[in-house]
């Protein structure tokens, strides 16, 4: 056999990258400016900015990226520097539509104007009703009140003695009989002047004391001048109306110059259109509503338990939107966006009678209104499964025009139906959310494209340089300000920066995710002020580090307990033919780790090739799949060009009893299989991860530090032999920033790192054996694992064609 024992390895320094703290300028963070800028967001401001300048229809801004990247933070700052620059929007009412009032009229006033409009409204119901009932109890008003009463009733009695004076020249007199509650005039004979009824004369003619030809004259007569009563009572109808109108007449000359001259002096400090044909409206409805005013006491005296009822309603103004506090465009940041927060409602109650009532007054406005004329800030997602919500926004920032509607009526309850006319709306929308939502929404809704036509991405890194980490110093800086925390000195700020390079997952870049940082900050002052010092240093932000993985890594502990006690079987040292340790990494939303797991392989003479136990089981992702139809594509490449590919290899993950995904431990496999068929143990002290192609080149992965830690903690607990150590692609060497204990480790020859370029490199690290080259012929060098696997492979080859052509001849 072909030995070698001479592996590539990675040197300590290779390991981690370290910040020389001597390089930071700043003794402390005493020392330096905090930052009031967006760190390392240069394409998303520039995104935003854009947005923001464009007026344009549909330039709306969509924010997209991962949480604690600044992104709240970045259109918060942006748009308080443009808001006092802008125009400040105009105040939004709703008054009485006097001809129709379910349609309750808009009127739009500078900003400012409409607070001192309702407030001139309500200074004129209250004047007018006090002035006006003064005037109806004045005796300018009441002597020409009387007079006129005096002058119509004159004319009534005129008529009515006129009308006696005639009865009586015929023989009748006008008398009030009694109908039920009421009288009714009528005419009865005089005959030898007394007042005789027409049933005593009839028994006076049977009596032969009165003739019956006198008796018809009468009844003729009384049929003329019961017609003529008649008339006359018309007529004095026709005066009992005359009187009430010239009463209503005197009633408006005498308020006209009192509501005029108040409404007067409104109309001067609000001259806009709209204002002014409201004024009109109110006018005319004052004038011709006086009795509103005269039932003032009355209602005083009445019982108050009863439901209050503001006569004056009509007149009153609901101000829906008051910029009068407002300096430049409106920045609203809703937070909770539900409908009746966003687009406001119409209220509606019900009256005692048990009907749903409803007014001009009950509009509400919400934060869309509010924000007219300025910026409007929601979370998409919120937006998004909240009822109503996306589909009111979307049609409103389509049509620029925004409809009050009432929100049960979404919902199909019936209730008393207000429109109020709709309003012309100028809002810039700013949506918060993630790629998802982004790319669920651009593909899905095809009006979404048109309304959100700007797209922000905020980055979760940036590049490493010294402007960075300058920057980093004043983000400490702004942190320990804000929350009155210690200063960090140089090796805490080193610290802090090493450790967004890790969240990063990059040496030559920097995690802009600043939340996690500032929760760093905060507890490494924790520790420095339990430490009793008053400066933060490294160890003071590694023991935070340290503790918030400890807070929330039960799974993982639990895990190593059942490996340490070989309830899990892994071995980490020895050699095993067809077994080789993969690692594997377990997300748990809060943090994540990597933990060995024994991958084994069986080989047999067949024509099922690679067989993917996980996915027969249904517990293999597609990513998983696709790593082992890679691998089956590679092995046919390398080893079946000259013969048929007669082989049955079955690939497992043991003891796994959960989903697989992911093609990082494709290359882990083949060494399974490669072993399987040359019959060459592989080290066991050894850990691999990384995928391949088709080709056999080793390609980089994911969570390459937490899967060398999650080894290196399983071999330390079982006793490091100084063999140990993982196999990575060697393109994942930038991504490594270990913890320091394993970097010791490696600087103390315990453990070791070996960066590979192919599945040949790799093979020769596990089974100690050159992996041998394909000679000219097409056969691989003699004592090489190659040759073996060649060797053993073509014997599976003539193994089938003997059971193929012994299948053939039987009958």
């Amino acid at each position: 056999m072909k030995t070698k024992t001479q592996f590539e390895e990675l040197a300590p320094d290779m390991l981690r990258w370290r910040i020389d703290p001597k390089t930071i300028p700043f003794a402390t963070t005493d020392e330096c400016e905090p930052c009031a800028e967006i760190i390392g967001q240069e394409r998303a401001l520039k995104a935003i900015q854009t947005g923001l300048d464009i007026k344009s229809l549909g330039y709306n801004i969509f924010i997209t990226g991962m949480v604690g990247t600044g992104r709240t933070t970045t259109i918060k700052q942006l748009l308080e520097k443009l808001e006092k620059g802008e125009k400040t929007p105009d105040d939004i009412l709703y008054v009485n539509n006097f001809k129709n009032p379910d349609e309750p009229s808009l009127i739009m006033l500078p900003g400012g104007k409409g607070k001192l409009f309702k407030e001139a409204m309500e200074n004129l119901i209250e004047m007018l009703k006090v002035n006006i009932p003064e005037l109806l109890k004045s005796k300018y008003y009441t002597e020409k009140k009387e007079a006129i009463i005096e002058s119509q009733q004159k004319k009534q009695k005129d008529i009515l003695q006129k009308f006696e004076d005639d009865v009586a020249k015929q023989g009748f007199s006008v008398i009030q009989v009694q109908m039920g509650l009421f009288t009714k005039p009528d005419l009865i004979p005089v005959i030898e002047e007394t007042p005789t009824p027409f049933p005593k004369l009839e028994a006076m003619v049977k009596e032969k004391k009165f003739s019956q030809k006198d008796l018809e004259e009468l009844k003729k007569k009384y049929e003329e001048l019961t017609e003529e009563l008649e008339r006359l009572f018309d007529r004095l109808k026709e005066i009992d109306e005359e009187t009430r109108a010239l009463l209503k007449n005197w009633d408006a000359e005498a308020i006209t110059p009192i509501i005029k001259g108040s409404i007067s002096g409104i109309r001067e400090k609000f001259a806009q259109p709209a204002t002014s044909q409201y004024l009109d409206n109110v006018e005319e409805n004052l004038i011709s509503s006086i009795d509103l005013f005269k039932a003032q006491k009355k209602e005083e005296k009445e019982d108050k338990t009863r439901e209050m009822v503001d006569a004056f309603l009509a007149y009153r103004v609901n101000l829906l939107v008051d910029n009068s506090d407002v300096k430049g465009a409106p920045v609203v940041m809703e937070t909770n966006p539900t409908y009746v927060n966003l687009f406001g409602t119409i209220e509606s109650a019900v009256s005692r009678w048990g009907v749903w009532q409803t007014d001009f007054t009950q509009i509400k406005t919400g934060s869309f209104l509010k924000a007219n004329g300025g910026y409007l800030v929601i979370n998409a997602l919120d937006a998004l499964i909240e009822p109503g919500v996306w589909i009111t926004l979307k049609r409103t920032l389509r049509h620029q025009i925004f409809e009050i509607q009432n929100y049960l009526s979404l919902y199909l309850i019936a209730t008393t139906r207000l429109k109020p006319q709709p309003i012309k709306c100028n809002v810039k929308v700013v949506m918060i959310g993630d790629a998802y939502i982004y790319n669920l929404l651009y593909f899905m809704d095809e009006d979404f494209k048109k309304i959100f036509k700007i797209k922000a991405e905020f980055d979760s890194e940036m590049t490493r340089d010294d402007g960075a980490i300058q920057d980093y110093a004043r983000f400490i800086k702004k942190i320990c300000e804000d929350d009155k925390l210690f200063p960090f000195d140089q090796e805490g700020i080193a610290a802090v920066i090493e450790y967004a390079t890790r969240i990063a997952g990059r040496q030559r870049k920097v995690s802009t995710r600043f939340h996690i940082l500032a929760d760093v900050i905060r507890e490494a002052n924790y520790w420095a002020k339990s430490d009793g010092k008053t400066t933060v240093s490294r160890k003071h932000v590694e023991k935070a580090v340290l503790e918030r993985f400890e807070r929330v890594s039960l799974i993982e502990d639990k895990i190593q307990e059942l490996i340490e006690e070989g309830t899990i079987l892994i071995d980490t040292e020895g050699k095993v033919i067809g077994q080789v340790n993969g690692l594997s990494i377990y997300d748990m939303g809060q943090f994540s780790f990597g933990k060995p797991t024994r991958i084994t392989a069986k080989t047999s003479v067949g024509r099922a090739g690679v067989i993917n136990i996980e996915r027969e089981a249904d517990l293999s992702g597609r990513t998983h799949n696709k790593g082992v139809l890679i691998l089956g594509g590679y092995l046919r490449g390398k080893y079946a060009q000259n013969k048929p590919f007669s082989l049955s290899a079955s690939l497992a993950f043991e003891q796994s009893y959960s989903g697989i995904d992911g093609d990082s431990a494709s290359s882990t496999e083949v060494y399974a299989i490669l072993s399987s068929l040359s019959k060459l143990p592989l080290r066991q002290d050894i850990a691999v991860t990384g995928s391949i192609n088709q080709k056999g080149e080793i390609q980089p992965i994911g969570g390459v530090n937490e899967k060398i830690e999650g080894f290196y903690d399983v071999c330390k607990a079982k006793g490091l032999t100084g063999t140990q150590g993982v196999i990575i692609p060697h393109q994942n060497i930038q991504n490594l920033m270990l913890r320091s204990d394993v970097v010791e480790a490696v600087r103390q020859g315990k453990f070791h790192i070996y960066p590979i370029k192919t599945i040949d490199e790799g093979i020769e690290i596990l089974t100690g054996i050159e992996a041998g080259n394909l000679k000219e012929d097409g056969t691989f060098e003699e004592g090489t694992v190659n040759f073996l696997v060649d060797q053993e492979l073509q014997r599976l080859a003539a193994s089938w064609k003997t059971y193929a052509a012994a299948q053939e001849k039987e009958p």
